[in-house]
């Protein structure tokens, strides 16, 4: 799905996803037409998902969070109940992978059991807030069944593009101009006004940052249905949207982030080797970035955020040493509220409470910071310490570099 989402590596907008099956229970509550499924957690369950559905051929799709499930075996076209019970042997249990997932894949923890219904077209249709025009940006295609990205690099004019005007919302004739761009007949395009609208409504009353409907098929009878859905939203609302919060599936994410979670830490893992340990979301980004202009590669994104009592950082210790990638920390603390030498205190404990056994940098800037450094000075422990973000990120790229070498 086109979207502003930064530098894969070092930004990453916060957001949650859920399954195809979730997103099309939503998509229904809304009126928007999806074939008729089940999920199921077991073979036998999936066999008698099929039996209930009725009918003659069923899709088993394996239910993770990303995309590109077919091309890597995910989707199975099932015509007698014991290919059913195969295909769900097959998909459950195992770690799907995808060009989405990385070279790790994803649990597959359930299977969805749907009516596989013959169609004669596929589209595409999508919802993504638009965060530089502040606006929802609808796209729709004839080329369906594609990824976007590829559609948008080689065939950019097939993208059929409206920028909503929060004032009003999505307008009819919006929705209709879109409808008959895709080729529709008459018919047809009734059918697609009423399920871009309501796609619409579903997106900007869950809070949704993005809604994929790819393909969205047209049946020999003239019915246009979501036979593939992913939705993702702002985690910031879902403190007003318990039914979609109740969605999660932590199975699906870092384990380390469920774990910060917890502990109301910011954690995010990225693919580099120095792991920060920072207060405040704004200079765990610019460490973030120094880190890298230093010419290193950091390993995550943590915010021990205001109190950085030494449970806290004993806990932020734990996770970063948890990624094995990790071949160096820094510390980058700017006391404000908090007190140089609380936080000096705070590491103190933590590290000998935290077996470290990579190099570990630390800088502290802000209230008391004199005795915060004569605190770290007397501990005894083996520290690198730096006074500016600059020397604490290229300290911290020397010591990742010194302990590679001597590995």
């Amino acid at each position: 799905m086109l979207a502003d989402t930064g530098h894969k590596k070092t930004r990453r907008r916060r957001r949650m996803d859920v399954h195809e099956y979730q997103a099309k229970e939503l998509l229904a509550s809304f009126g928007v037409a999806v074939p008729k499924g089940a999920i199921a957690f077991s073979q036998d369950q999936a066999v008698y998902a099929a039996t209930e559905l009725g009918g003659s051929f069923w899709a088993v799709k394996a239910q993770i969070h990303a995309g590109a499930r077919g091309k890597a075996g995910g989707i199975k076209l099932c015509r007698t109940y014991n290919e059913v019970r195969d295909a769900a042997k097959e998909l459950l249990g195992k770690r799907l992978v995808t060009h989405q997932t990385g070279p790790e894949g994803k649990p597959v923890q359930r299977v969805y059991v749907e009516t596989a219904d013959p169609f004669e077209r596929e589209l595409y249709l999508g919802y993504v807030l638009d965060r530089k025009a502040e606006r929802v940006r609808v796209i729709a295609s004839q080329r369906g069944g594609m990824e976007i990205e590829q559609i948008a690099a080689e065939e950019p004019e097939a993208l059929i593009q409206v920028v909503v005007e929060p004032a009003v919302g999505l307008q009819q004739f919006q929705a209709r101009e879109i409808a008959f761009k895709l080729g529709l007949n008459i018919k047809q395009v009734a059918a697609a006004v009423r399920t871009i609208m309501n796609a619409y409504r579903a997106f900007r009353d869950c809070d949704g940052t993005m809604l994929e409907i790819n393909p969205l098929v047209v049946t020999k009878d003239d019915r246009v249905l979501a036979l593939d859905a992913k939705m993702s939203f702002d985690d910031n609302a879902l403190f007003r949207r318990p039914t979609i919060a109740d969605m999660h599936d932590p199975s699906q994410g870092d384990p380390r982030e469920a774990q910060a979670a917890e502990h109301n830490l910011s954690y995010i893992g990225l693919e580099g080797e120095i792991g920060c340990i920072v207060n405040g979301a704004g200079l765990a980004m610019a460490t973030m970035d120094m880190i890298k202009h230093a010419g290193g590669e950091p390993a995550n994104f943590l915010d021990v955020g205001g109190g950085a009592s030494p449970e806290r950082v004993a806990t932020a210790f734990r996770l970063v040493l948890s990624d094995r990638n990790v071949k160096a920390i820094l510390v980058n603390i700017f006391a404000g509220i908090n007190r140089c030498d609380w936080v000096a205190e705070g590491v103190i404990q933590a590290a000998r409470e935290v077996k470290i056994d990579v190099p570990l940098v630390v800088r502290l800037a802000g209230t008391n910071v004199e005795a915060g450094k004569r605190i770290l000075a007397q501990s005894g422990l083996d520290l690198i310490t730096a006074d500016t973000l600059t020397e604490a990120a290229r300290k911290a790229v020397d010591a990742c570099n010194a302990a590679k070498n001597n590995r």
